[in-house]
């Protein structure tokens, strides 16, 4: 699947929240654990890559099943853009 620009954004920006699980962003873009991780290499720094994957290794709430979460949060697109 081709994403557009403001698709990546929102993927990046998505990944970065500390509370949205990489199964929200898999079900809203059918995409794979390995294809959110190769967005955010080839869209990000280097060294803001190595932060975030420091960041999310071993964090509990990227993942529902470590979560014990039952929903999947996410926002639109537009939620934190004009305040």
């Amino acid at each position: 699947m081709k994403l557009e620009k403001p698709d990546i954004s929102r993927i990046i920006e998505m990944c970065w929240e500390d509370r949205t699980p990489f199964e929200a962003i898999m079900e809203l873009y059918s995409l794979s654990e390995k294809e959110i991780i190769s967005i955010m290499k080839t869209n990000l720094k280097n060294k803001s890559y190595i932060i975030w994957r420091e960041r999310v290794q071993g964090r509990k709430t990227k993942f529902r099943k470590k979560n014990n979460l039952n929903y999947l949060r996410h926002q639109s697109y537009d939620h934190n853009k004009y305040r």
